[in-house]
């Protein structure tokens, strides 16, 4: 589940200039506990930075908000989601998706740690990775360093901001549906950014409010289809893909 809130408070920092590896992680350590972690990606194990303390950083923003601090967000961009590994098995396979991804054009949504937008640029595709809040951004520019040339990392909130330049054949969002209130932001960000003819793949651990969103976007205007993602690590819960298409 990742940060698709639209407040943008989070951090009253300013984004830093040198963007070093060695500037980033140094930034990253102001606001948060962090640390590599090695997971499967694009079918080798890669090393992606994450919050040491997602439930911790959780708790610490609810009782912010319970003592009545503005532009507090749930910092749900924290923790290293299934629905991104998911989605990650999904793009191995191109006869599903009918792309190649190899110089592909690809925005990922909501990208929290990363994980889908650089399992894209593994397999060559030139990616903008984008959540709605920044703190996360610091860590994804430092996971996907190795492939900078392909990755561009940038805030992106739902209904407010807009990416320049041509359109994504495909997009990208991995548990980015749970906000009912975010649905018709959701909506307008995607038709403003797929090319004509584009796709967009939306991953989810089967949650009811996504059963909600699947009969809600084909209500307003999206040819849908559903696959169902088995991923070792919990073969009894698998992970939903949605594949859209604007009518």
């Amino acid at each position: 589940m990742n940060s698709t809130n639209q407040l943008g408070g989070e951090s009253p920092h300013e984004e830093p200039t040198d963007e070093s590896p060695e500037s980033l992680a140094a930034l990253a350590s102001e606001r948060f506990q962090w640390h590599w972690e090695e997971i499967p990606i694009a079918g080798e194990i890669r090393k992606l930075a994450v919050a040491s303390d997602p439930e911790g950083m959780l708790i610490d923003a609810c009782e912010r908000q319970d003592a009545g601090e503005q532009g507090v967000i749930d910092p749900f961009w924290a923790t290293t989601w299934r629905a991104a590994s998911g989605l990650d098995h999904f793009l191995c396979d191109p006869s599903r998706s009918g792309l190649s991804l190899s110089g592909l054009r690809v925005l990922e949504l909501g990208c929290g740690t990363g994980h889908a937008g650089l399992a894209a640029a593994c397999r060559g595709s030139q990616v903008v990775l984008t959540d709605g809040v920044t703190d996360p951004l610091l860590l994804v520019k430092m996971s996907t360093w190795e492939q900078r040339d392909r990755c561009q990392v940038q805030q992106l909130r739902f209904g407010i901001d807009c990416i320049e330049g041509p359109g994504f054949p495909l997009i990208l969002g991995s548990d980015i549906t749970y906000l009912r209130t975010l649905w018709p932001e959701l909506n307008h960000c995607l038709r403003e950014h797929l090319v004509e003819g584009g796709q967009v793949l939306l991953s989810d651990p089967y949650r009811i409010i996504a059963n909600e969103f699947r009969d809600w976007i084909q209500e307003n205007g999206w040819s849908y289809r559903e696959h169902k993602i088995n991923l070792n690590d919990d073969p009894a819960h698998p992970i939903r893909v949605m594949q859209l298409r604007a009518k």
